[in-house]
């Protein structure tokens, strides 16, 4: 009899556990769903999407994946500054957005280590931070980028976000300074075939810039 009701009280164990699983899933999937939707690439509704990952970080603690997205969200937000242009001078409106999402990605760090998707973060943050006042911040914040995205290649040479990354300082750097829309073609053409061979763990992780990885070859071809 106790052994039945101890089987029993483990089934409604792994029934709960399962629940609340598919329940964080599901929220988790709603919310990514937006982050594909390009009208969602504005500073307010990423500030709602940041706030609604971040709502499911605290509710389930365990979970490194939505400190992620709300950390990728805050640093979108500063990038979307200014429609992306010349973005000089606005630190004291990034800064904050880029301290926000460093604190979110140490969170989600805490929970997976050594993992590239957080190393390409950080060289987003870096790079938010940079573009801020590239002046006076290229000697500090330039080296924290590409040390971040080299970890990044070091722990998954097949993640295509590195790839599209490094595109994008290629296509956006000024050829004085190393830049070139030539190489940039060729990462993005790169980033392309590491996504067509890339398959995330799961519905709910990172799977984002395809889409972005596109829209700058095709800039790159013109």
């Amino acid at each position: 009899m106790k052994r039945t009701i101890l089987m029993l009280a483990l089934l409604l164990m792994v029934a709960s556990l399962f629940a609340q699983s598919e329940k964080f899933t599901k929220a988790m999937e709603k919310n990514i769903v937006m982050l594909d939707d390009s009208s969602s690439m504005k500073p307010e509704p990423l500030q709602d999407l940041a706030n609604a990952f971040e709502r499911i970080g605290e509710a389930e603690k365990t979970q490194w994946l939505p400190y992620y997205y709300a950390a990728y969200c805050n640093v979108m937000k500063g990038f979307m500054m200014n429609n992306g242009q010349n973005m000089g001078g606005l630190a004291d409106k990034t800064d904050p957005l880029a301290d926000k999402a460093e604190a979110l990605l140490a969170k989600a760090e805490a929970l997976t280590k050594e993992n590239s998707e957080i190393f390409c973060l950080k060289k987003m943050i870096a790079t938010l931070r940079m573009m801020a006042d590239p002046m006076t911040r290229w000697q500090t914040q330039g080296p924290l980028a590409a040390a971040a995205l080299e970890k990044a290649k070091q722990l998954n040479q097949n993640n295509p976000r590195i790839y599209l990354l490094e595109g994008q300082d290629k296509f956006y750097t000024p050829e004085q300074f190393g830049g070139s829309k030539a190489e940039a073609k060729v990462l993005f053409e790169e980033a392309i075939k590491k996504y067509e061979a890339f398959k995330p763990e799961s519905s709910i992780h990172p799977q984002w810039g395809l889409a972005a990885t596109r829209y700058f070859h095709a800039e790159c071809s013109k």
